[in-house]
């Protein structure tokens, strides 16, 4: 089965993460420094981490980069660097949905999981999965949607699993019954990137290089400002 020579690419999120991969194996990883800016750090992070493992830009065979939702900024920096590296080096890019990712990390016993981001203003990103035993693939319950989080928790049943980076600094506010992922599964793994950017890189899952754009749902702050201002 060929295994591929991936880059990942996660920024959804502080920290980001990147990484290079042999199929599902992670041979190099890099948590983006949480204080400092994408822009700046993404670069220089691949660099390294090509560097490290004696690869050249055009030795990859894949750029696999998570879509959101999540940090507007994040999120178009990454998305537009991993863009800029497949179309340069001319290799396929293999986009995923950030929470395709984290519902990955949930412990097996979990069935039903609600996955959460914050959306700003007290609103959070939701998306429920679902799968029939712990060997079976996730599904969308619900599609991706932006809802209040008091809305949200008040919703929430005994057995809905939650997890996401939505969750920081507010578990106290959950109910005392909701079963929540460990703290250290609420940001995405490069293992996760690895194992769900191959699989589908194998089976010719890949995204236009022109037309991937991030997934946001709603205009950013600074996009709602620029047009009330017209």
């Amino acid at each position: 089965m060929t295994q591929p020579r991936l880059l990942l690419i996660e920024t959804s999120q502080q920290p980001g993460v990147v990484a290079v991969a042999v199929g599902s194996h992670v041979a190099a990883a890099h948590r983006l420094d949480e204080a400092r800016r994408h822009a700046r750090d993404l670069a220089p992070a691949v660099a390294a981490l090509l560097q490290r493992v004696g690869w050249r830009p055009r030795d990859l065979e894949g750029v696999v980069i998570g879509r959101g939702p999540g940090s507007y900024t994040g999120l178009r920096v990454g998305i537009m660097s991993a863009k800029a590296l497949a179309y340069a080096v001319g290799c396929p890019i293999v986009a995923l949905g950030s929470f395709d990712i984290l519902v990955r990390q949930v412990p097996g016993e979990a069935q039903t999981v609600d996955v959460v981001a914050d959306a700003q203003q007290d609103q959070i990103y939701v998306q429920r999965f679902q799968r029939m035993a712990e060997d079976e693939p996730w599904t969308a319950l619900r599609p991706l949607a932006i809802v209040p989080w008091k809305k949200w928790v008040r919703e929430l049943g005994p057995t809905i699993w939650v997890t996401g980076p939505g969750l920081r600094g507010r578990r106290a506010e959950l109910p005392v019954f909701a079963p929540v992922a460990a703290e250290q599964n609420w940001q995405p793994w490069p293992e996760s990137l690895a194992e769900l950017g191959s699989a589908r890189w194998r089976a010719g899952v890949c995204d236009d290089v022109f037309q991937l754009e991030p997934l946001y749902l709603r205009p950013s702050s600074a996009e709602v400002q620029w047009g009330q201002g017209r």
